[in-house]
């Protein structure tokens, strides 16, 4: 039946999808390579800067490889190539490019650390820096994180005069507020207690001699005896 034959397909193609589903996920969720949040960092000529890089994985790793590359206009090479034998070895560097290049990485307390510090910069050391991590455990799939190293004569200093403008600003209309409100509680504190002031008052002369009108609950003045 043509239905039947239709409905099979289907199954087929569902069942196929969710089979590279499965596939895929573990993938997604396997090693993944960190430099840090900055995409560009910078550095004085002359000085030292550290390259940050960190790896973190689901499925743990064994004979991991990691390598460092460059990469500018017209330069591309590998500056370290290395290999952690298992989560509680360090870092073993077996190629250096450069003598000024030092691993600074641990895997100890799961650091996963393989960063690497770079002495006596020069102006030709400006260009891409990426992070390299392989792990047999996962095909030897190839994760990678990529820094931008840009190296100058002196840093720029901040401006922030208009930072601190704006935050005094800010705090002075919240101090001007805050007066005003305890300003406010004030009066209204004072109202508060002259209106039970005036209340005492009135109930106080309610009951006071009123000796003119001589109105019940008053007391007039008592008038001697007339003589027979």
């Amino acid at each position: 039946m043509p239905g039947a034959g239709h409905r099979g397909a289907a199954r087929a193609r569902w069942l196929g999808t969710g089979l590279l589903g499965l596939f895929l996920v573990p993938v997604s969720l396997s090693l993944e390579v960190s430099v840090g949040k900055a995409t560009t960092i910078y550095a004085v000529n002359g000085t030292e800067i550290l390259l940050p890089c960190t790896f973190t994985s689901c499925f743990g790793f064994q004979n991991l490889r990691f390598w460092w590359s460059y990469n500018s206009s017209d330069t591309f090479k590998i500056l370290i190539d290395g290999i952690v034998k298992n989560e509680k070895s360090d870092p073993k560097v077996k190629l250096k490019d450069d003598d000024r290049i030092t691993l600074e990485g641990s895997v100890k307390e799961k650091m996963n650390n393989i960063s690497i510090l770079l002495r006596n910069l020069e102006f030709s050391d400006t260009g891409k820096y990426t992070c390299h991590v392989k792990n047999p455990k996962e095909n030897y799939l190839q994760h990678q994180a990529t820094i931008f190293l840009q190296v100058v004569d002196k840093l720029e200093e901040v401006d922030n005069t208009v930072t601190l403008i704006i935050l005094a600003v800010v705090g002075g209309v919240i101090g001007v507020l805050v007066f005003i409100l305890l300003v406010k509680k004030f009066i209204a504190f004072i109202i508060k207690k002259t209106q039970e002031k005036k209340k005492e008052c009135l109930v106080s002369s309610s009951g006071n001699d009123n000796t003119e009108n001589g109105l019940p609950g008053s007391k007039a003045e008592e008038k001697a005896p007339k003589k027979v």
